[in-house]
């Protein structure tokens, strides 16, 4: 049986379960395609743009191939199997976020949307999250 796509924006919300993965993340670029193309099975994402490679790698993985990991981030999915044509699901989690300075880069899969914070903010993060999951569900 297949889970049904949810598009409305407050039943996104409060359904959305937010749940932080274990492990620390690094997004990297390269244009070094024998680079990108080492790293792109151990990639949790990839995406090729006009200036290079974009990769989301483990910590580990990031440094033993001589990227910076300076900025090493938390993954918080957001459980809900939210619709590609829904509306609004990314703009109240970054403005939840951003209105208690928590910078975070938002990647939307095929069933659940990713939210990446810095590795200092994940669990202030997620306390926000829901917060923001149990007032949309009032």
């Amino acid at each position: 049986m297949t889970k049904e796509a949810v598009k409305d924006t407050r039943a996104m919300l409060s359904r959305m379960t937010p749940a932080l993965m274990d492990g620390e993340f690094v997004f990297c670029v390269t244009s070094d395609e024998d680079v990108a193309q080492l790293a792109v099975p151990d990639a949790l994402a990839w995406f090729r743009e006009h200036e290079g490679t974009s990769l989301i790698l483990s910590r580990g993985r990031a440094a033993e191939l001589g990227f910076n990991c300076d900025a090493p981030m938390r993954r918080i999915v957001l459980e809900v199997f939210s619709s590609l044509e829904g509306v609004g699901l990314t703009a109240a989690v970054a403005s939840a976020l951003a209105a208690r300075s928590i910078p975070c880069n938002m990647v939307a899969a095929y069933h659940h949307d990713h939210v990446f914070v810095p590795v200092a903010m994940a669990d202030l993060a997620l306390e926000i999250l829901l917060k923001l999951q149990e007032t949309s569900s009032a």
